[in-house]
């Protein structure tokens, strides 16, 4: 009978388990030796959560992520999990958070790496389909649940942040003098560029030729870099 109890414990939709505030660590047989490793302080267990989290989405879809699942990735207790998260949606959300926070990472390594201007443009403008392609559940994630902000408001959005070395790199390139506006425009294309060839990537509308991907990336580049010149 209670092992009936705990099978049907583990399968129960975990957004529906009243939280109870337990940080404690699991101390069964099992996990007992390991237990030094992975116990967490209070300021390292909502990290180590999101950690777990983003590990377990790239074998599965994040719809298949469970609470329980993840607590028992980090080795805490089933109900700690929701002193930091109450539901599934806001895991979700940290998720996606965690998402931009390393696709600007990439991209601000791969800008600085190529020294800005056009070729950090191309070389943030790849990254930013690389990203998607290595991870398509996170990339997805990022976009639908990341706070729901605008790129080009005037206040930085924690997308615009999170994009801001590929919208510099544009701005770099467009002639001394350009309007607001066209600024806006052109950063608003580079977006639509680079994130409707991710899209045609993880979609197999198109294969991952980097070769063509970085032509068509260039080929955007090249006439605002010849309209500073002139």
């Amino acid at each position: 009978m209670q092992q009936a109890v705990d099978r049907w414990r583990d399968n129960v939709d975990s957004d529906h388990i009243l939280p109870i505030n337990d940080d404690s660590v699991n101390m069964n047989p099992a996990t007992a030796e390991e237990e030094g490793t992975r116990r967490y302080h209070h300021g390292d267990l909502r990290n180590a959560l999101v950690e777990a989290g983003l590990k377990l989405i790239e074998t599965r879809s994040v719809d298949d992520l469970g609470l329980r699942e993840v607590a028992r990735e980090v080795g805490v207790s089933a109900t700690a999990i929701y002193r930091h998260f109450p539901d599934k949606q806001a895991l979700k959300a940290a998720l996606a958070l965690a998402g931009l926070a390393r696709l600007a990472l990439l991209q601000q390594q791969a800008s600085a790496q190529a020294g800005g201007g056009a070729a950090g443009f191309l070389a943030s403008g790849l990254a930013y389909v690389h990203f998607a392609a290595d991870n398509p559940v996170l990339f997805r994630l990022v976009f639908s649940h990341a706070q729901p902000e605008h790129l080009l408001d005037t206040e930085p959005s924690q997308v615009s942040a999170a994009l801001c070395g590929l919208l510099e790199d544009v701005g770099r390139l467009l002639p001394p003098g350009a309007s607001p506006a066209q600024h806006k425009a052109a950063a608003l294309h580079a977006w639509a560029l680079v994130h409707g060839l991710a899209l045609l990537v993880l979609d197999k509308q198109i294969p991952a030729d980097w070769l063509l991907i970085e032509r068509v990336l260039a080929g955007f580049a090249a006439p605002l870099g010849a309209a500073r010149r002139g």
